[in-house]
Formats: C-alpha cells, structure tokens, sequence
C-alpha cells in the first residue's frame, strides 16, 4: 500500500464513505493492522449511524463546499445564492421548474392548470391542493395555514423580505381547508406561478415564525435553526463557516434521505473549491465554480470528479451607481438624495460600456463556462433581446467623453468642473473576478478613467447583515460587479432590480435594514411603467415584448453593463451517483432528496 492509498482510505473512512469493517478488511489485504490507521478508526465511531444498506441514511456523510458560505438560513431574509441553497436542503416551495419551463410538484399535490380548474380562465387567481399528511420537521402538520402565514410573513414591509418582488401582484392568500390554498391577484397575470414556486417559494412554519414578523422578523431563532418539511433540518450552524444538517424524522419518503448527515461548508475560494472534489476527492460536491476555464480544465484532469454544466447561470454584470458613495446623507452613504457627481451623465455611462472589452473576458476566462452578452436578461432564450449588440470601441468612448467635456488632466484622468473620472469598483474576492477587474479597468485607463479596485471576501460582500456596510446592497463604491441568477421564467423577481416603483422599499437603504434590490439606485419611470405592465399581461408575445423593453431600457441607458452570460457550473465527486438540479429557475439543492452514493 502506497502512501497515496493510505491517505485515501483515511479520508474515506472520516467522511463517511466506507464503514470500519470495509477499512480492517482492506488493511488486512494490505497485510497491516487497524492500528496502522492511527485515530482514523476511533475518529470514524463518531460520525452518524449509518442505517441498513440502501435505505434512509445509508450513505453516510455528505460533504458540499460553497466558497460562497451561508450567513442566513430563512430563505426571505437571504441576500445570497448560497442562503437559498442552504435553506433549500430543509424547506421546500409548492412547485419546482426544471431548465425547459416544465413545473413539477413538491409540496403540491399537481400541477394546476386551467385545463383541471385550478387557474382562473381571467388570469385572477390560483388554487392548489397541497399533499395530505406532510409534517414539519417538529412533528406538527404542514397545512393552508402555513403557505398563508408565508405570504403575510413577505408582505409586511417591516419584515424586509428579500424575495417581494416574487409577491408583489397577490392580493390574498386564502386557505380553503387545511389542504387547499387560494392564491388571488391583484390584476390578472400570465406568472402564477411567481409565488411559492422555486427559489423563492420555499414554505415558513408559522408555528416557529409567528412571533417574529414584521421589524422582528431578523431576530428569529429560525434564521439560523431551520427546519422545514424537506428531509433535512439544521443540527448547528455557524455563519459564514459551517452548516450541519441532520435528518428530517418526519420526513414523507421512508426511504430517503440517502445519507445521514449534510455538512456545507462555507469560506476559501472558487478554485480551492474546485480542487478539493475534482483532485483530492475530500468533498462530495462543489457550488458556483467561478475559476478561469484553462485553470478548471487542469483541474479536472485529477480524475476524482467531474464537471457539471447548465445553462443560465446567470450574467456577470457591471452595476453603475446613481449615488454618490462619498456623501452621508442622513447617516449612510450612497443616499438618493445624493446624485452621482458623473455617472448620472448619460455620455459617460456609455463611454464606459464602450471600453468593457467583453469578447476578451469571455473567451479568455470563461471559454466554455460563459459567452460575452450585450443583454441584462438572457434567461428564458426567448426573452433576449436582438436589438443589442456587443461593441469595443476605444476611439467612439473618447470621442464621448470630449464631447462631453471632460478633459485629461497631467495624470492622464478625465475631468470637468474640477470633478475627476475615478473611483472605486468591488467585487467579491475571487481570481477570476480579479482578472475580469484588471481587464475593465484597462480598457477604462485608455479613456481617462481611473477606477481603484476593491475585493472583498464573498462573506461579507454577499452578506444579509444590515450593519456590514461592504455589501453589494450598501453599495459604497462606484461601480460593482456580481452575478444574479434568474430563479423563474417570469423574471419580474430578476429585473426587480431596476425597479424603483417605491423607492423607499425596492432601494436598499438604512430605512429598510438594506433589504432592497436596486442597488444602482436607478429611478426610471420608463422601466417603472414596463414593469407593472409585465406584472399583468396575459397575452405571451406582447409580455415578451415589455420584458425585451426593459433589458433595452436598462441597457440602451447604460445604468449596468451586462458582461458575460454564465453558465451553471459546478463539481460531484465521481462517488455520487444522482447530484444536483441543474436548472436556472430552482436551486441544485432543492432535489437533494434524491442525491445518492454510488452502489
């Protein structure tokens, strides 16, 4: 036995993998002792029990990296991805979408539809019947009740609910009888399914939360203790490290879940990540591997994993801040009552979009994981635009700014009126991200633009803490730069981030614990006027249209600059038979259910 081997049957006996008895025998046929192992084996007698082969908690432990680590566990107050996917492993929407648009039922009992009566013919209102006998991870019933106490949960404005923009159109919720749900609109809609479906329909037990709604909302226990009915519930958590999850006991399926402990666990860096499933084989699977494609395609030649794709992973974007991010205005900065001193001026923005060499980040950092985009909304295909297109003109962008009258000072940077061209722009602390960085901020350098660039730890820029003032939502820079994904094939939830129909909830600020979406600050009654109209068109090609409009309007306005349009990528270790949901309408934990070790 190799010292390779050694180390490989330690890390698999540690994590769950193989059992004692297969770890003696190996070491027998190696011609070693157990004490050759060292603590490995005692180590070993601490993990979970494992059940009888093939049934509930047979696989043992389940490792997942995130990069990214969860700092929230109630999916509503969550400002990340990877809170959804944390939250997602205990609760569970009405519905799920897979990556054609085809919905399938969770808490559901079906699909409605107007064929079986469900939905209204006038677009008003929808009916489900939920699956009789679901409990809660405590014990208690799953009922009407709970998806009603969900809504009011989102809908008061002091809750601060991330996911609004998802509930903005319903009137009521109403609960029929213990197992029947009425959902009724506000004006008729084609997106019934909005509510409570996917990414940000997961289910609140109104047992556990009902005393916390409203301002109270982020003082819940839950929010780092959750349960739900998926067939997981949180055993310890420790923000921003590591998420420990245990056995729903109450869970529907007898059979399932496969394995009898989920550890996720948070922090390092995308590449790191990546490692650590594709070579070592030390982690099951890894989310989100945002890593230079050349540098992931070395990766992967380790053999211990394999390369999961999909597309609509959302689209890498610059965000152009209509505030200034140097001013206190009634204690924080970034105030709407505080204009940009130059990026509120149309030439400019415009001038910047034309010195983003897109095609060289795509290709370069990205190759099969991404494409360079001229649209903000790429995701259903037949919702991006053909009106854009992708343009790098060094020439045009300093044609523009002379026209502008910004002039170049002895340092070689632009200014007017004794305002300077330069700022600040942050990202998340990520390598790839960094060399997307250094491209924009050369190409701005050739038009007299200086930007000083910010990285700042993926915790803590995609943090829900309404006092870490270096989040996306703060947005005390200049210009940042992240991706969203799109959560639905209705994207009212995705371009809600342009929308400031009421400013004092849709922007992030102190007023709203920094719970708002449009982080640009960008008010446009335009998009505005778009948008409600979107809320409630039924007809689909005029609905296609309005939405084309918006991401024309957002970029024709250059108040972002869409950069490449991003794949779902991810890592499972060659051990795991059945993996994530690779869909850009739900999160790849939703079906963790299903996961499973290879026989």
């Amino acid at each position: 036995m190799g010292q390779d081997d050694r180390e490989r049957l330690v890390r698999n006996l540690r994590y769950g993998r193989i059992g004692r008895r297969q770890a003696i025998a190996r070491l027998a046929a190696w011609g070693l002792s157990a004490g050759s192992l060292g603590s490995a084996l005692t180590a070993s007698s601490l993990r979970p029990a494992r059940a009888a082969a093939g049934g509930r908690g047979a696989s043992g432990v389940l490792k997942l990296l995130y990069w990214q680590a969860p700092t929230i566990l109630n999916p509503h107050l969550s400002q990340g991805t990877k809170d959804f996917h944390a939250s997602h492993i205990c609760c569970e929407a009405l519905l799920t979408v897979d990556a054609a648009g085809n919905f399938a039922p969770v808490l559901a009992a079906n699909v409605p539809s107007r064929a079986n009566g469900q939905i209204a013919a006038d677009g008003r209102s929808v009916t489900y019947k939920l699956k009789p006998g679901i409990k809660w991870a405590d014990g208690r019933p799953f009922t009407s009740d709970d998806v009603v106490f969900t809504y009011q949960f989102i809908a008061n404005k002091q809750t601060g609910a991330t996911t609004y923009g998802s509930y903005v159109n319903v009137a009521k919720v109403e609960p029929v009888d213990p197992t029947t749900v009425k959902i009724t609109f506000k004006a008729p809609t084609p997106a019934w399914y909005l509510p409570f479906v996917g990414s940000n329909g997961m289910i609140l037990p109104r047992h556990a939360l009902d005393g916390y709604i409203g301002s109270n909302a982020r003082n819940a226990p839950f929010n780092t203790k959750a349960f739900g009915t998926g067939p997981y519930m949180v055993d310890t958590f420790h923000p921003g490290d590591l998420v420990v999850y245990k056995i729903n006991p109450y869970y529907r399926d007898p059979g399932k879940p496969a394995f009898s402990q989920v550890q996720m666990k948070g922090g390092g860096d995308a590449t790191s990540a990546a490692r650590a499933v594709l070579e070592t084989g030390e982690y099951d699977y890894a989310w989100n591997l945002q890593v230079e494609w050349p540098v992931l395609q070395g990766i992967a030649k380790g053999g211990k994993g394999q390369i999961l794709t999909g597309a609509g992973g959302g689209v890498e974007q610059l965000y152009l801040n209509q505030s200034d991010p140097t001013k206190v205005v009634d204690g924080q900065r970034s105030s709407v009552k505080a204009p940009h001193p130059f990026l509120t001026d149309p030439k400019v923005r415009e001038a910047l979009v034309l010195a983003s060499d897109r095609q060289t980040m795509a290709q370069q950092l990205y190759g099969a994981t991404g494409d360079a985009t001229a649209n903000t909304l790429t995701t259903p295909t037949t919702l991006a635009s053909k009106n854009t297109k992708i343009v790098f003109d060094i020439a045009k962008a300093n044609q523009l700014l002379d026209e502008a009258g910004y002039t170049r000072g002895p340092d070689g940077i632009r200014q007017k009126n004794g305002v300077k061209l330069q700022g600040v722009y942050q990202t998340s602390v990520n390598s790839l991200r960094q060399k997307e960085q250094e491209i924009i901020k050369a190409g701005w350098q050739q038009i007299g633009v200086a930007m000083t660039l910010k990285s700042i730890d993926a915790g803590v820029f995609f943090s829900s803490s309404p006092g870490n003032n270096d989040t996306w939502a703060h947005f005390y820079a200049d210009v940042e730069m992240f991706t969203t994904g799109f959560g639905s094939p209705f994207p009212s939830a995705y371009m809600a981030r342009w929308y400031t129909g009421d400013p004092a909830k849709d922007i992030p600020q102190k007023e709203n614990d920094w719970s708002g979406i449009a982080c640009t600050r960008w008010i446009d009654k335009t998009f505005n006027d778009l948008y409600d109209e979107a809320q409630h068109e039924l007809d689909p090609q005029k609905s296609r249209q309005l939405w084309v409009m918006m991401n024309d309007r957002v970029v024709g306005q250059a108040v972002g600059i869409p950069l490449v349009d991003r794949k779902l990528v991810s890592a499972r270790a060659n051990t795991l038979d059945t993996g994530p949901n690779m869909s850009p309408f739900d999160d790849e934990t939703w079906n963790i259910a299903d996961w499973k070790r290879r026989a």
